[in-house]
């Protein structure tokens, strides 16, 4: 198995090893499972999470051996590019996979386990939540800070934003980021970052005023753009998710 790890991490190499060998058999689940599984362990005394990416299919085994870098590497360089732009991530500790000579089999991403009080969805699913909007105008200047700083991250959906609230000083930390850009942002780039975040007229017009103020553009065309990806990226997930039905032979 190969295994990566960061120079912060050197120390417990051995024991972090070990925690990723034994994942199947030992760590507390903190998601369903039916993609990725995400676990966490103690790690002499300290919260680490360990997150096992789905084996591929066989043509991917083959594309991940050869031709393109794993999920789990790709989480661990991102999340350090982001730390190196002081963007928020739970910190990188490895990345370990399990290669043939011909295939690929399992990889994992391993990072420190971060506390937090909310993700984005509960603003979606709770338009009453304490400071609602509050948090919505942060959460898009710290959009507005990704591009900026030229970082498409391709992931921006609901779960992927883990907030600390602070006390009115919020803090955003992304995950899942093994699908990302590195690169300078036009506009349309900006307003398409958005379409998956929720389907709410309303915290898109709060997300639009605000993002318009920083980027210094009228804010009904913002509104208009970022409203226009959302509706095209919602019909989108509405017919994948009725075919998905359809074939399972469920009315809807």
């Amino acid at each position: 198995m190969k295994i990566v790890i960061s120079n912060n991490y050197q120390g417990p190499k051995d024991k972090i090893l070990q925690l990723i060998k034994n994942f199947n058999r030992e760590g507390i689940h903190v998601n369903d499972g039916k993609r990725n599984n995400i676990k966490v362990f103690d790690l002499n005394g300290k919260k680490v999470n360990i997150k096992s990416f789905k084996i591929p299919n066989a043509i991917n085994k083959l594309v991940y051996r050869f031709l393109r870098k794993s999920k789990a590497e790709r989480s661990f360089e991102y999340a350090n590019h982001l730390i190196s732009n002081k963007i928020g991530t739970p910190f990188p500790i490895a990345f370990a996979e399990n290669k043939s000579a011909l295939t690929f089999q399992e990889s994992y991403y391993v990072s420190e386990h971060l506390n937090y009080d909310l993700t984005y969805r509960e603003l979606v699913t709770n338009p009453t939540y304490p400071d609602h909007e509050s948090i919505l105008r942060a959460f898009t200047r710290f959009t507005f800070e990704l591009h900026e700083k030229e970082i498409e991250f391709l992931d921006h959906s609901p779960g992927n934003t883990l907030i600390q609230l602070n006390n009115g000083d919020y803090k955003f930390f992304l995950v899942d980021l093994n699908r990302m850009n590195f690169k300078k942002l036009n506009f349309e780039e900006r307003m398409k970052n958005f379409s998956r975040l929720t389907p709410e007229r309303e915290m898109v017009e709060v997300m639009g005023r605000e993002y318009a103020s920083l980027i210094k553009e009228p804010s009904d065309k913002v509104f208009e753009r970022m409203w226009f990806y959302t509706e095209e990226f919602q019909k989108k997930f509405q017919r994948k998710r009725d075919l998905k039905r359809k074939l399972k032979g469920i009315k809807p």
